[in-house]
């Protein structure tokens, strides 16, 4: 049975929200000195040393009412959540390296990027003229700049460039392409259903 107030019920539908305002009122500056001073020892941040006590003081709330001795009981919790971290930090260790490398590539990541560094090359092939010596000059290990490329391939310097562009435009076409010629069967597929 409630009394109309908005709020927490304990057990026997007592509301207790203005008590419990009144408690983290009273509270907050006795828990802050109590887990700033056992924050250090524990291995714990102060504000989790906090936040766990005040979840512990919502669930004893909510099951056995408000301490007898709430400043009494509050330095317990906080000892006793010191203990835990403790606990905790001893037990737990570190990895030496992380074992769950989420930057690093799976084999679905690594056959896909292989598959289109495949088509990619595939497309370089099929490219007309120089454009194939013109891109595997460009990505050469050896850092070519563009007078380098020029002299390799025997053309002039200021061509490079536009002779880059459309060789990239010329990929895409391709590429595109392909995507398309490869999608053709599957929507073929889809609309026969």
């Amino acid at each position: 049975m409630t009394d109309g107030r908005p709020g927490n019920h304990c057990r026997g539908g007592r509301v207790v929200l203005h008590m419990t305002q009144d408690m983290v009122a009273t509270l907050r500056p006795l828990l802050a000195a109590e887990a700033s001073a056992e924050a250090y020892a524990s291995g714990a941040e102060q504000s989790d040393l906090e936040q766990a006590v005040w979840l512990r003081l919502l669930e004893r709330l909510d099951t056995d009412g408000p301490p007898v001795d709430p400043q009494g009981w509050l330095r317990r919790a906080v000892r006793s959540e010191a203990r835990r971290s403790r606990r905790t930090a001893r037990i737990e260790r570190p990895y030496a390296a992380d074992p769950a490398d989420d930057c690093g590539a799976g084999p679905e990541q690594q056959a896909m990027t292989a598959a289109r560094h495949r088509a990619l090359h595939d497309a370089v092939r099929r490219l007309p003229g120089r454009c194939p010596s013109l891109l595997a000059a460009l990505l050469s290990p050896k850092d070519l700049t563009y007078r380098e490329i020029a002299t390799a391939l025997e053309i002039p310097v200021g061509t490079v460039r536009s002779r880059l562009w459309r060789a990239r435009g010329r990929i895409r076409e391709l590429l595109e392409a392909d995507r398309a010629s490869a999608d053709a069967p599957r929507i073929q597929e889809e609309g026969d259903r």
